[in-house]
């Protein structure tokens, strides 16, 4: 066995064949194919969580205004709420849509495309999100 394998470097057969490279190529491109869009998806999940923070964030600072003026009304031109970092509507920010005296409505908007919404009336609160089974946002459409 060993003679033979001598024999077949002594004839100067070294290197690869066409057939044995197109085969490594061809198991490199169906593992890329698998794998890209497992790493897109995990992309979007992570730009969709920093939209969801945003909003999460954004209630905590519509509660604190609350505390001080018992109405949500006027909260989207707080100092404190404008600086807070996390106010505007760009990707990765959330926004007012609408504010009550007992109510609000809160977006965040993801780099994805989903919006995740945080309403919250007299009857309880509700998260929704736009895009279902998409990114963070589940087949119902509620985080």
């Amino acid at each position: 066995m060993l003679r033979k394998l001598h024999e077949h470097t002594g004839r100067g057969e070294n290197g690869f064949s066409l057939i044995e490279l197109l085969v490594v190529i061809l198991i490199i491109g169906v593992l890329a194919a698998i794998a890209l869009p497992a790493f897109l998806g995990q992309r979007s999940k992570g730009q969709d969580s920093s939209a969801k923070s945003a909003a999460r964030n954004l209630v905590s600072s519509m509660e604190s205004y609350y505390v001080t003026g018992k109405t949500y009304v006027g909260a989207a031109s707080d100092n404190d709420i404008t600086s807070s970092g996390v106010f505007g509507t760009g990707d990765g920010e959330a926004s007012i849509a609408d504010a009550t005296a007992n109510g609000y409505m809160v977006i965040g908007r993801s780099a994805s495309g989903n919006r995740f919404t945080i309403e919250k009336t007299s009857s309880g609160t509700a998260r929704t999100c736009t895009t279902t089974k998409s990114g963070a946002c589940p087949s119902n459409g509620k985080w």
